[in-house]
């Protein structure tokens, strides 16, 4: 069997009339090395590749080679493959004559961007710093059965169809949509069915198809205050109005609501961002009845709610009332990792249609791959194992860092006991928010500030448990309360 190429073919400049074949090549690679358009390093394709690329007599190709080989452009020998040199004489680096003449900067025309174009804000996402107490917003990564996963995603792939190579429905993978329609239906009370289940990179698309379809410029949406502000950015890149809506211990207010005028409102029921608040059932039932009222669409958000600690599981608000109220969305990031990029949105009816219609002509599916092997990790039971494990593990977490807060950071910082979720909020008593981020943060201890996510007035932190170890929870609590402690006495001298 013949030796296939393991090296990309190589574009050159199209051959001048009367040039021979060899000066062209050789002068082609010559001025893609010194260009760099062929790097230090780099492997040049066989000369028997080359020769079968540009239909020449390989004994061309070699001549060329060896021109090169012998003025120090390129090295290697046979069986070992060929490289540009790593070193270039310095001749070969001087400034080539075309290039000498000191020329005026050109004026480089931008784009006009659309209205949308001028709106739009970067959502600061994956950041690479190190994973320390009290880091928020992510699981326990270090525990996530890493080995299984391989091991599905071997047999997936062995497996695959050819059809599953072609792609799939814009609405996602079939199997994987029945998957996550039956857990919904047991274990957040949602009613769907899989024609309603739209598999999509996470929440964030979720929120992005929601808007495009249901927004116009200068429509209002209502806002949790302090609230998700991925949420906000994508809503105000449509041009919609942001009226903040106020939190107390069972929710959004929504005896505050406008009556009318109100095309959508975005709450996290389950467990608030960034408060940790549950929104009680009177509450619940109190919103899905000012939405049939004014005919606002509720946007359930429903991202960590899996991790329930205490209380009563209560049902998702789409579960409660009518379907076509809302649209309830989740994400597996904050369940298995990040860097999965799957989640959901349930749609009714009504949307189904529209939603798929706009999936086709913006990323068309989510990875077929990559949906395939999730669907084999629910159906085989092995994301319920993960969850009711990692909800153990989290409330011994947020366990270990509620009593070492009670003993340590008493005075400063009041921990709330939240019901669910990955993070928890701490109110702060003679430090201002701002001056305890800073002073954490020299002292290698991860907060954030409530006003971070628009709450004005709140002087409090957000501290994250799941992703931290109890031992370092433990040293992460001293060393706040150090921190703490030595603001406030600045704070009074």
């Amino acid at each position: 069997m013949a030796k296939r190429a393991s090296v990309l073919d190589l574009a050159v400049p199209p051959r001048r009339t009367g040039e021979t074949a060899y000066r062209w090549l050789y002068g082609s690679l010559r001025s893609a090395i010194l260009k760099g358009r062929l790097v230090p390093g780099g492997r040049l394709p066989a000369t028997r590749d080359l020769a079968r690329q540009y239909a020449l007599a390989r004994g061309t190709v070699v001549s060329a080679f060896e021109q090169l080989k012998s003025e120090g452009y390129i090295e290697g020998s046979v069986g070992s493959g060929t490289y540009v040199s790593r070193v270039l004489p310095e001749q070969w680096l001087q400034v080539s004559s075309d290039r000498q003449t000191v020329r005026a900067p050109r004026r480089v025309r931008k784009p006009s961007l659309s209205a949308y174009g001028q709106r739009v804000q970067a959502f600061p996402g994956y950041e690479d710093r190190p994973l320390r107490a009290f880091r928020a917003n992510l699981p326990a990564l270090d525990l996530f059965p890493i080995a299984l996963w391989a091991k599905i995603a071997n047999r997936s792939l062995r497996r695959a169809p050819v059809r599953q190579l072609m792609g799939c429905d814009a609405l996602g993978y079939l199997p994987l949509r029945k998957a996550v329609a039956e857990y919904l239906n047991t274990a957040r009370g949602v009613k769907c069915a899989a024609g309603q289940v739209a598999i999509v990179s996470g929440v964030q698309e979720a929120l992005d198809l929601t808007a495009r379809l249901l927004l116009n410029p200068g429509d209002r949406v209502c806002v949790e205050s302090p609230g998700y502000i991925g949420a906000h950015l994508v809503f105000r890149a449509c041009g919609a109005r942001l009226s903040a809506v106020a939190m107390d211990r069972e929710g959004a207010r929504i005896k505050r609501l406008p009556a009318r005028g109100v095309r959508l409102i975005y709450v996290t029921p389950g467990h608030q961002f960034p408060l940790g608040t549950t929104m009680s059932l009177g509450r619940r039932m109190e919103l899905l009845g000012w939405a049939r009222r004014s005919g606002a669409v509720i946007f359930e958000d429903d991202y960590d709610s899996e991790f329930r600690y205490s209380g009563r599981p209560i049902p998702a608000m789409q579960g409660l009332g009518d379907a076509g109220l809302v649209l309830y969305a989740g994400s597996f990031s904050k369940v298995l990792f990040p860097a999965l990029r799957l989640g959901y949105v349930v749609l009714p009816d009504t949307l189904v249609e529209r939603v798929a219609a706009l999936k086709s002509i913006t990323i068309r599916h989510c990875p077929v791959l990559e949906q395939a092997m999730l669907a084999e990790f629910i159906t085989e039971g092995h994301f319920a194992r993960h969850v009711r494990r990692m909800r153990e593990v989290y409330a011994e977490r947020l366990s270990v860092l509620l009593e070492e807060g009670r003993r340590e950071l008493r005075g400063v910082l009041e921990l709330s006991e939240v019901e669910a979720g990955l993070q928890t909020v701490g109110w702060l008593h003679g430090v201002s928010a701002d001056a305890a981020v800073k002073a954490a943060h020299a002292r290698g201890v991860d907060v954030t500030s409530l006003a971070s996510y628009g709450g004005r007035g709140l002087n409090g932190l957000q501290l994250g448990f799941a992703a931290v170890r109890p031992g370092d929870i433990r040293c992460g609590v001293r060393e706040l309360a150090i921190v703490l402690e030595a603001a406030r006495r600045s704070a009074i001298a």
